[in-house]
């Protein structure tokens, strides 16, 4: 019975000891599984996360005791109060994030057995998994992927405590190998659901293009060089002066201010309208077949060029020829589009929309609607009147600049009689406002124009430095036909792209510290080769969709059926399971000697010729022991070389076992070389 009980005790003291090398893993891991969290994290918890690792290190460095579980307790309700406080604020998801942290670090801090590192490794686990919900870039992957590695490393330490660093690292490495074949496969083979609910990314403020547009909007995004979307085509990518990316369709202006009309607003506001309106026909004519990778935005709108059209039932086609998300695009999202370049934009205009696209505040711009009043008298026609409207900017002092000078109430009399200098969005609300004050209905569209091309991949980058803003004119007959003043006054802006106005000194792209080195050949080539990298990840992974799994499932099974599935999951883990017996040495194949037993039977051979044999059953001892008393001269490399053999063979590996073992290879072969001068000497003892 005693024996029972110290038995017992025994056990338990032993699962009470944690490894001072798993405490060090712990400490390690712990900052790495949080950091990737920092922005969800409040104040609050980040002061009790931060208690907790200060203790735990103080505990490992030996200046403080365990923390009384009254301390933990009391730790527990200000962490819980502190939540409760805030939680309304955070959100759903990210009150339920904290929570998971706050119980992390509390546990952490209370550790006290083998088993409490077991619950804090895998409730790591699952941070990590959260944490991909809004990091999932490719360079995100490879970091929490690290992290995933340094948890592993706490249960390799856990049941091999007594092992090397190398050797639990080795063992973690292991662990991972063999798990990625099944990670590959559920990935392959798991089916694609849509997701039963959306979980919205707590961003704190949407990026890219606004609905609203007046001066100044579009010069911000030019410090920019987060990237939009990509494009890739099958066939010939358009000219860049085609590249007019529709995002956006501002008609009401106000003086300042242009914005969506309230018709259009309120059609994207009606959840239930998106979902039921029926889609439009499809175009007719030659087409653009592409696909658009749309980087989170927090917005509804998306990209396409002139005229746009896609079957996806996730996005819906809009009465003003855009791109429309009916969730926000909260993660990656991959969409295919048609594009009929060729077909007119509504070449029927309905009265409220005309008069809509007719409709200019009172007692504004007043040199403005004079200036377009002469261009009305003297050019009755309506297509001569834009372009002489158009070479007007050409022809007058305008310069293009992203620093323009101050406007004052009057902004368009300014900008046109006054500063004569401005960028996109000065030139686009100059022409639409001359546009309509000379009777013709005009809008402006905002999206992004140009791209750049990557040739490592073979598709288009789209940054947000390239928005741009252009005009619309209706013209009877053939509907809305885009006109670009910003092309009359910077050519370059349009043919040759958005970098080939300014130069590393000046604000475009001032937010970004490498901008300077942005023109090298080698940066280029280098950052062209990473993007590849991202846009595969994109596709393959991100993108990889119901469709796209069937294409791969079709390459490896051809026929895709359940019984080729089930194939195709038990030969994977029937080889994995093989791989992992061979590792393990639960399985091995019938090898020939090693390299020690090798070089010990090329003695025992060459005595066995001296007439001195080896028996199976005598040991290594006995059988030097033999060899001394036939050889007394070489008694010392004889006993030498047993007693190496008997360390390489039978007492286990060490760090010194590569020394011993280069030194027995050597002495072996010294002992053979003079066994075999033993055997050519003529035999002394006949004479």
């Amino acid at each position: 019975m005693k024996a029972a009980r110290l038995q017992t005790a025994l056990k338990e003291t032993s699962e009470e000891i944690i490894a001072r090398r798993t405490l060090l893993w712990l400490l390690i891991t712990n900052l790495a599984v949080l950091a990737p969290l920092a922005s969800k994290i409040t104040l609050g918890t980040l002061g009790i996360c931060a208690i907790c690792f200060v203790w735990r290190l103080g505990i490992y460095l030996g200046k403080v005791a365990r923390p009384p579980r009254v301390l933990v307790t009391v730790l527990a309700i200000a962490a819980a109060l502190t939540l409760a406080l805030v939680s309304r604020e955070l959100g759903l998801l990210n009150a339920l994030v904290n929570l998971l942290i706050l119980g992390y670090s509390l546990k952490y801090i209370e550790m006290r057995s083998r088993r409490d590192v077991k619950a804090v490794v895998l409730v790591g686990y699952f941070l990590i998994a959260l944490t991909f919900i809004d990091h999932q870039q490719m360079l995100d992957a490879l970091q929490l992927s690290l992290v995933a590695a340094l948890n592993t490393c706490v249960l390799a330490s856990l049941y091999h405590e007594q092992a090397s660093f190398n050797r639990q690292l080795k063992l973690t490495l292991m662990l991972l190998a063999q798990s990625l074949p099944l990670a590959l496969l559920l990935f392959v083979v798991l089916p694609r659901f849509s997701p039963l609910w959306m979980v919205p990314q707590m961003k704190s403020s949407t990026t890219g293009l606004s609905d609203e547009l007046s001066f100044g909007d579009i010069s911000r995004l030019t410090k920019s060089n987060e990237l939009a979307f990509r494009a890739s085509f099958k066939g010939q990518i358009p000219a860049p002066e085609d590249r007019y990316w529709r995002a956006l369709v501002l008609e009401e202006y106000d003086g300042t201010r242009w914005q969506q009309s309230r018709g259009i607003k309120a059609l994207q506001q009606d959840s239930f309208i998106m979902n039921s309106r029926p889609e439009p026909g499809v175009p007719k004519g030659p087409f653009i077949d592409y696909s658009i990778i749309a980087e989170p935005s927090g917005q509804h709108w998306l990209f396409g060029l002139d005229l746009a059209y896609s079957m996806d039932p996730r996005l819906v086609n809009l009465p003003d020829f855009r791109l429309y998300a009916i969730r926000p695009v909260e993660q990656k999202l991959q969409y295919r589009v048609m594009s009929y370049p060729d077909a007119p934009l509504d070449n029927r205009l309905k009265a409220p929309l005309r008069q809509l696209n007719l409709s200019l505040p009172d007692e504004i711009n007043p040199r403005s609607r004079k200036l377009a009043a002469d261009f009305a008298h003297r050019y009755p026609q309506a297509e001569q009147r834009l372009t002489a409207m158009m070479q007007y900017f050409n022809s007058q002092p305008f310069f293009y600049t992203l620093t323009p000078p101050p406007v004052g109430p009057q902004q368009l009399d300014d900008f046109l009689f006054e500063n004569r200098a401005g960028f996109c969005v000065h030139y686009a609300s100059a022409f639409t406002f001359m546009a309509r004050a000379t009777g013709l209905p005009a809008r402006i569209v905002t999206g992004y124009q140009g791209g750049e091309y990557n040739p490592q991949a073979g598709y288009l980058s789209v940054y947000q430095y390239m928005a741009h803003a252009w005009s619309e004119i209706y013209l009877e007959g053939k509907g809305w036909v885009r006109y670009d003043p910003t092309a009359m006054i910077a050519p370059e802006r349009i043919e040759q792209g958005f970098d080939s106005l300014f130069s590393p000194e000046e604000s475009y792209l001032s937010d970004r510290s490498f901008a300077g080195v942005r023109a090298s050949d080698w940066y280029n080539s280098l950052r062209l080769r990473l993007a590849s990298l991202d846009y595969y990840w994109s596709v393959w992974v991100l993108g990889f969709d119901n469709e796209r799994q069937q294409q791969v499932l079709s390459k490896l099974l051809g026929e895709v059926s359940i019984g080729r599935l089930a194939a195709l999951v038990l030969g994977v883990m029937t080889l994995t399971f093989i791989a992992i017996m061979f590792n393990t040495g639960l399985l091995r194949l019938k090898r020939g000697p090693d390299s020690i037993n090798r070089h010990y039977l090329k003695v025992c051979r060459q005595a066995a010729r001296l007439g001195l044999p080896r028996p199976a059953s005598l040991g290594p001892v006995d059988y030097a022991a033999a060899l001394v008393a036939r050889w007394p001269a070489l008694t010392e490399e004889i006993e030498s070389w047993t007693s190496l053999y008997i360390q390489l063979k039978y007492q286990g590996a060490s760090k010194e076992s590569a020394i011993y073992k280069r030194r027995f290879i050597r002495q072996s072969r010294t002992l053979w070389f003079k066994l075999l001068k033993q055997d050519l000497q003529p035999d002394k003892s006949s004479t």
